[in-house]
C-alpha cells in the first residue's frame, strides 16, 4: 500500500499536507471542477486539512474551445503519466475506454478516484469496486446519479441503519423535460424533443436518454447501494419514452395521472416462496398528480425512497449541468481528501449479501391500457371477461365513442382501462389475449401505474 493510502493527521496547520489532483476531461463539468479547484483553493484547504493542488488536466485536444479559461500549462494529452503522479484522480472523460483503463491505473498506483461515469459504473462497476477494495483506496461516484442532488451518500451513510424497500427516481433530465412539455403544452413527442435539443437539454444523438439507457445505468447504481448487492446494466429491464403519445399524456391527465420515466428498484418476495429478490426497471410510468414525483418539472431530477423506519423521503434538485454536477464531484473530493489526511482505508460501497435479480415478470403493479375497439353491443362484456379469465381486476374504464370518419362501419370506441394490482405476467398475458379479439382494432398504449 502506498504512502497516499496510509496518510495520517497533519498537525502542522501552518503548512498543511498537499494532495496532488489529476483531472481527466475538461468538458462542461470538468472545466467547472478545475475552476473551483483553482478559485477556491484556500477554502477547500480549510475544509479538508490539505491543499488540493491541481497538477494537470488530461484532454484529447489542448486547443479545443472551452467555456472556462484555464491555465494552458495545466493541459496535457498524456493521461497515463498524469494519473501515475496523482493522489486524487477525477475522471470526467465519460464512456468506457480509456476511462476504465485509467481508473484501474489510478487504483493500482494507490490514488483515490472520483468519477461521474455512470455508463462505466453500470457496465463494469462491480469489478472496479473489487479492485478499489483490494487496493484499500476510495472510489467515489456521487455525481454519477442525479447531478447535484446528494443521494448516494445519504443512501450509503444516513440510511445505513435502516432497510430500504423501494427507490423510484426521475434521474434523466432530458426525458423529464420532454414528458413535462407534452403534459403542460400538449406537444407531440417529436416537437418536445426538438425543443429540448434547441435548449441544450438533449444531445445531438438523444438515443441514450429517450430509450432509457442513461436512466437504466443510474438505476443499477441506486439498486446496488440501496440493497447492498452489486447490480449491472444488464440486470435492468429498460423501456424508453419514444412510444408515449400526446393522446397518452392527455388521457393520463384526464384520469388524474402524469407520465414520468422512472427508474425503480424494489425488494420483492418471490412468488414461489424462494425468498426475497430485487427488481430493477426503467419505463414510462403513470403516477397520481398528488404524488411528490409528479411535481418535478422541466429538466429537474428527484429520487423518492421508501424505508422501513424512515418512511418516505424525497431528494430533489438539478440533475445535470456543469456547475451543479461539479458540486457533487467536489463533495466527493473533499470527503476523500479528509479521509486521506486523517488516515484510514478507502471506502466504496457496502455489500452484505447477494440478492437475486428478479425479472419484470416478478413485479406486481397496475396497468393503464388504451384500446381502439369496435362500437357494438357486448364489447365491454367480452373485454371484462377476458380480464377475469387472466385473474386481473379492472379498477376504472372510460369509453369515448367515435362515429364519424374513423374508417369503421359502425364507428369505434376508445377505451382507457386502469387495472388493480396484479402480477406483471398476468397483465402481459391479458394484453396479448386482448390483441387477439376480433372486436379490438388496436392496442394503442400499455403503461404501468405506480404510487397509488
Amino acid at each position: 500500500m502506498t504512502e497516499r493510502n496510509t496518510a495520517v493527521a497533519d498537525t502542522d496547520t501552518t503548512h498543511p499536507k498537499t494532495l496532488k489532483v489529476a483531472l481527466l476531461g475538461a468538458g462542461n463539468v470538468g472545466a467547472q471542477v478545475a475552476r473551483i479547484l483553482l478559485d477556491d483553493a484556500d477554502s477547500l484547504a480549510a475544509r479538508t486539512g490539505a491543499r488540493l493542488e491541481l497538477v494537470g488536466i488530461a484532454v484529447r485536444n489542448i486547443d479545443a474551445p472551452r467555456e472556462v479559461e484555464l491555465p494552458r500549462e495545466l493541459f496535457t494529452t498524456d493521461a497515463s503519466a498524469l494519473v501515475r503522479g496523482a493522489d486524487v484522480v477525477i475522471e470526467l472523460m465519460g464512456g468506457l475506454e480509456p476511462a476504465r483503463t485509467l481508473i484501474l491505473e489510478a487504483i493500482e498506483h494507490g490514488a483515490t478516484v472520483v468519477t461521474g461515469n455512470k455508463a462505466l459504473l453500470a457496465v463494469d462497476g462491480p469489478s472496479l469496486y473489487e479492485k478499489a477494495d483490494a487496493a484499500g483506496v476510495q472510489l467515489s461516484y456521487e455525481a454519477a446519479v442525479a447531478g447535484a442532488i446528494p443521494i448516494l451518500r445519504p443512501i450509503r451513510d444516513s440510511l445505513a441503519g435502516d432497510k430500504i424497500t423501494r427507490v423510484m427516481g426521475i434521474v434523466n433530465g432530458t426525458t423529464n423535460f420532454i414528458l413535462d412539455a407534452m403534459d403542460t403544452t400538449g406537444a407531440e413527442f417529436a416537437d418536445a424533443l426538438a425543443e429540448a435539443t434547441r435548449l441544450g437539454y438533449a444531445e445531438a444523438d438523444p438515443t441514450a436518454d429517450i430509450e432509457g439507457h442513461d436512466a437504466a445505468a443510474k438505476g443499477a447504481i441506486l439498486a446496488s447501494l440501496s440493497f447492498h448487492t452489486r447490480f449491472a446494466l444488464e440486470d435492468v429491464h429498460c423501456q424508453g419514452i419514444t412510444q408515449v403519445t400526446a393522446d397518452d399524456i392527455a388521457a393520463a391527465k384526464d384520469a388524474g395521472f402524469v407520465i414520468k420515466l422512472l427508474a425503480i428498484a424494489e425488494k420483492l418476495e418471490t412468488a414461489d416462496g424462494g425468498g426475497p429478490g430485487v427488481s430493477v426497471r426503467v419505463h414510462p410510468t403513470l403516477i397520481p398528480r398528488e404524488h411528490p414525483l409528479a411535481a418535478v418539472h422541466g429538466a429537474f431530477n428527484a429520487v423518492f425512497i421508501e424505508a422501513e423506519s424512515a418512511g418516505e423521503l424525497m431528494f430533489y434538485g438539478r440533475g445535470a449541468g456543469g456547475t451543479p454536477t461539479a458540486s457533487a464531484i467536489l463533495g466527493d473530493v473533499v470527503s476523500a481528501a479528509r479521509r486521506m489526511v486523517l488516515g484510514g482505508p478507502g471506502r466504496t460501497e457496502t455489500t452484505t449479501g447477494v440478492l437475486p435479480v428478479l425479472g419484470i415478470d416478478a413485479v406486481t403493479t397496475q396497468y393503464y391500457i388504451g384500446l381502439d375497439a369496435a362500437d357494438q353491443p357486448g364489447v365491454l362484456a367480452k373485454i371484462s371477461a377476458l380480464f377475469a379469465q387472466n385473474g386481473v381486476s379492472i379498477e376504472t374504464m372510460r369509453q369515448t365513442v367515435h362515429r364519424e370518419n374513423d374508417g369503421h362501419e359502425n364507428g369505434s370506441a376508445e377505451l382507457r382501462i386502469v387495472t388493480h394490482r396484479a402480477s406483471e405476467a398476468a397483465l402481459a398475458a391479458t394484453v396479448e389475449a386482448i390483441k387477439g379479439l376480433d372486436i379490438i382494432n388496436s392496442v394503442t398504449s400499455v403503461l404501468r401505474v405506480e404510487g397509488v
